[in-house]
């Protein structure tokens, strides 16, 4: 588990993540898994501290070289203003709709504090109706238990 770093001067510093919440195993979703899979067998070193995303040259990916696909990609997808960090909102906000409590999502994200975690969450349209549809379901089956024959007593 590395974390890179590009200083000022160009250079590159591989080491640990800044805190040890950045230390941690994430699930993914299979639809992830098989593209990543079908990338790193495309891509990739074949050895544990391979990195998954190479430059051009198939040498480490570096900011100048990331910047110009990024560019590329937002031009293609008809997109500007949208920074690559911005990732994290939409990807905070699917966990939480996702049914992830605070700390699950906390600890998904490598965050250490709520502050943290909170900053990257955000809304949307509708989902208030559905919350309560969740709970109406929620409540359907915890009273079925209750009363498995479904007398009404």
């Amino acid at each position: 588990m590395a974390s890179t770093a590009e200083l000022k001067d160009g250079s590159v510093t591989v080491g640990l993540p800044k805190s040890v919440a950045g230390m941690r195993t994430v699930a993914l979703p299979e639809v992830v898994v098989s593209e990543l899979r079908a990338h790193l067998d495309k891509y990739a070193e074949e050895h544990d501290e391979a990195f998954v995303f190479l430059g051009a040259k198939g040498a480490m990916l570096r900011r100048p070289a990331f910047s110009r696909i990024w560019a590329k990609a937002l031009k293609e997808a008809n997109l500007s203003g949208v920074h690559f960090h911005d990732l994290h909102h939409p990807g905070n906000t699917f966990v939480s709709q996702s049914g992830a409590t605070l700390r699950e999502l906390m600890n998904r994200m490598g965050h250490s504090t709520t502050r943290a975690a909170l900053v990257y969450l955000h809304t949307e349209n509708g989902r208030d109706q559905m919350i309560a549809d969740g709970m109406g379901r929620l409540a359907e089956a915890a009273l079925k238990k209750e009363d498995p024959q479904g007398s009404g007593t």
